[in-house]
């Protein structure tokens, strides 16, 4: 299980990461976009880097309710059939874990501007209310002053 912030199996845990593992018996690949050209960021990458700042957000405005905090991303939920709907998150209260599943969040929500900074409200706002579910808080109270502006 990973802490806020943190993805699990990734080289904190002791195992390569899927750049640096070897294929095929072929070590040392060198990234697909070449020397010169910036690594191609994944939706993926995109999802857990916004899920991590986010946490660790949240993690330093309730630093006493959420000390023990732990997120998991998963691509899917698992669901029996006689479940309505597509679950976006799971919470898990006597674990202090929170699951979010990154497929029904990225392409089963309504945005009404599909572009990036829309994309990275929607995963935020999923994070707030997994969070404010976990700690019995509504989401707007969790960051009071960084809806203030508005």
């Amino acid at each position: 299980m990973a802490r806020a912030g943190k993805t699990p199996g990734g080289p904190a845990h002791g195992q390569p990461s899927a750049r640096a593992r070897a294929r095929h018996g072929r070590h040392g690949r060198s990234p697909v976009t070449g020397p010169h050209l910036p690594l191609a960021h994944t939706r993926r990458d995109l999802f857990e880097t916004t899920v991590q700042a986010t946490a660790e957000y949240l993690v330093d405005q309730w630093p006493d309710e959420l000390a023990r905090l732990r997120i998991q991303v998963q691509p899917m939920p698992d669901q029996p059939n006689a479940v309505n709907g597509v679950a976006r998150w799971r919470v898990v209260p006597e674990r202090d874990l929170v699951v979010l599943y990154r497929i029904p969040i990225e392409r089963m929500s309504r945005l009404h501007r599909d572009d990036a900074w829309h994309r990275r409200l929607m995963v935020e706002s999923c994070v707030f209310r997994a969070v404010g579910e976990l700690i019995g808080k509504d989401p707007w109270d969790l960051a009071p002053e960084r809806f203030r502006h508005w």
